[in-house]
């Protein structure tokens, strides 16, 4: 990374976004971590400078927003919003709001740069991809800075500063190149990708001092449980090394589990449709969905706030008959917490899995939220498959994002554990769980440059190449294919691995089809292994359709010796060459060319 006169965090999350800094070219503020509070329209016409920064993008029709509504001060001209006016517009014109970009943004079953979104909007709505959606937070938060912090001094520019930006630990190979690509639209391209569980470890970190080695004991595990708006995201931290010279290492990293607060938020917008119902109101699902997001309004101020007791919600009418063409109800605190700790954290043994019911064969191509609503039963798996050998059964969890502000949750989560490992799991304090994963990023920053504690990581998967077997032909069965192992599960970022155990074979001059796979448990598999019953453990994650380049002298369908070279970027993107045998050649496969389908 460059010499640059800030490090920067950048919390892009399902339901806010935040950016944390510090200034390290000053004495005074060396080490300091500041939250930049970010104008937003909050309002029609209105604009305030606040710590977060929903993660929502409105883009209003003709009549839905007054003239000049929408403009900031950097831009007079804006005809979409994003942020608190974005939300709360956005509520009572659903059609027309972007909500759980992040989501769609590694929903493998689409293609993530087409204009989809608002999903399932009239056919009068603007669109915009999942790749744009985010390019549009970062470049917000991109004008925010420069107003508020560069001014007039252009080595300030967001543009030129060292930043930290979070995703899933969850997010594949494709879903972290995205989210590079829409940051580089955005102007930001000194970069470093960082896992969101990671980040709030390194603020518990940097909120404990030296003091964070009283608090774990060697040997041991802490599990980080981040429940978020569109994911739950578990990750091990294993304290190793010897006494009174502590290590930490990312042990284990769960698969990619879409299930978060956007499901809270549909199960408390049916109990209360459900309350309605049974005093005579039915609504529609046109302002069903504006009940949707009007939940989530009110979850969040139940959360934020544990002396308020209930929320009132409204809902725009559909007929003459509503008086003042409104419906009114409420969600009380009660209601909240028995519908979410019952339905998303259920009590349960060690041995309860997420169960599968039978799927239709025909489903509309919206999100693939999880088949199974309780995060208590995907945590259960997740330690079933990664405490065995790999790591010890967590003694200690810290909790991270919006959903676990509840006390409630946190209580029943570590009661869970604790009946599950049968002594107490400790709870490790984290002070603001909105804002925990962009201070961690920023102290992560500072611990690259030797001013903090760094967690030993590398990649969150294995990561393998699909390869054709070479067996005979046989009538009506295709040649199997195996899993070549390309880099290993926590093979460190800016590593270069050259795989020349063996020849491959690589079709030039026509179309043909690779498939990306990965895997969260075969952390013991090597560069250049060769997997051969792959099924299970490993999963497909992109298939791309290429035709690459041959020479003039060679038709269409020859097959070049390659060996094989892989690297994961400083960024924390892979990249995998195929190189020729032959010549001076070099083949780049690109991830994201044509993804894979459910």
């Amino acid at each position: 990374m460059s010499n640059s006169p800030f490090i920067v965090g950048i919390d892009l999350g399902t339901t806010h976004c935040v950016l944390a800094y510090c200034k390290v070219d000053s004495e005074e503020t060396s080490n300091k971590i500041e939250l930049l509070k970010i104008p937003q329209v909050i309002s029609a016409g209105e604009i305030k400078a606040q710590t977060l920064l929903p993660s929502f993008l409105l883009l209003p029709g003709p009549h839905d927003v007054p003239e000049g509504g929408l403009a900031l001060p950097w831009n007079a001209e804006k005809d979409f919003a994003v942020g608190e006016y974005a939300r709360s517009r956005g509520n009572e014109i659903p059609h027309r709001l972007i909500a759980s970009a992040k989501s769609w943004l590694c929903h493998s079953g689409v293609n993530r740069r087409d204009e989809l979104l608002p999903f399932n909007a009239g056919e009068d709505a603007r669109r915009v991809s999942p790749v744009q959606a985010t390019q549009y937070y970062l470049e917000h938060i991109r004008d925010a800075w420069n107003a508020e912090v560069a001014d007039d001094n252009s080595d300030y520019l967001l543009e030129k500063q060292t930043i930290y930006l979070t995703v899933p630990a969850s997010f594949d190979a494709v879903a972290r190149e995205l989210t590079a690509e829409a940051a580089t639209a955005a102007g930001l391209k000194n970069l470093t990708l960082l896992e969101e569980p990671q980040a709030a470890f390194y603020a518990w970190l940097e909120a404990s001092g030296n003091d964070w080695r009283d608090q774990v004991e060697l040997g041991e595990s802490v599990l980080v449980c981040d429940v978020g708006g569109g994911t739950s995201d578990f990750s091990l931290i294993s304290v190793g090394g010897s006494e009174g010279s502590l290590e930490l290492e990312r042990a284990a990293v769960g698969d990619h589990i879409l299930l978060g607060g956007d499901n809270m938020d549909l199960a408390l917008a049916y109990l209360i449709r459900g309350k309605l119902a049974k005093n005579g109101t039915n609504i529609d699902d046109w302002q069903f969905k504006g009940l949707w997001h009007s939940c989530r309004a009110a979850k969040e101020k139940l959360l934020n706030d544990p002396e308020l007791d209930k929320e009132p919600l409204v809902i725009l009418g559909r007929g003459s008959s509503l008086i003042g063409g409104t419906i009114r109800s409420e969600l009380t605190r009660e209601e909240m917490q028995m519908a979410l700790s019952e339905g998303f954290f259920p009590k349960g043994e060690a041995s309860d899995f997420p169960k599968e019911g039978a799927r239709i064969g025909m489903r509309e191509m919206g999100l693939p939220y999880a088949s199974d609503a309780a995060i208590t039963r995907y945590l259960a798996q997740f330690l079933n498959k990664h405490t065995s050998d790999s790591s010890a059964y967590p003694s200690a969890v810290l909790f991270n994002g919006g959903v676990m502000k509840a006390e409630a949750f946190r209580e029943r989560v570590t009661e869970v554990l604790t009946a599950w490992k049968g002594s107490p799991v400790r709870e490790l304090n984290s002070d603001d769980l909105d804002l925990a994963v962009a201070v961690g990023a920023t102290y992560y920053g500072l611990a690259q440059s030797g001013q903090g504690i760094r967690i030993k990581a590398g990649a969150a998967r294995a990561y393998y190449i699909g390869v054709e077997s070479a067996m005979p032909a046989v009538p009506g069965i295709p040649a199997p294919m195996n899993a070549l192992n390309i880099l290993p599960f926590g093979t460190e970022e800016g590593s270069e691995l050259d795989i020349k155990q063996r020849e491959f074979g690589l079709i030039v001059g026509e179309p043909v089809v690779f498939h990306l796979l990965a895997s969260t448990a075969n952390a013991d598999d090597k560069a250049g292994e060769i997997v051969e019953d792959w099924s299970g453990n490993i999963q497909n994650v992109s298939t791309m359709e290429l035709n690459l380049p041959a020479s003039e002298e060679e038709i269409g369908g020859t097959v070049i010796p390659v060996w094989l070279q892989s690297r994961i970027t400083e960024v924390g993107t892979l990249e995998l060459w195929c190189v020729s045998t032959k010549d001076d050649r070099r083949w780049k496969l690109e991830f994201s060319i044509r993804e894979e389908t459910e």
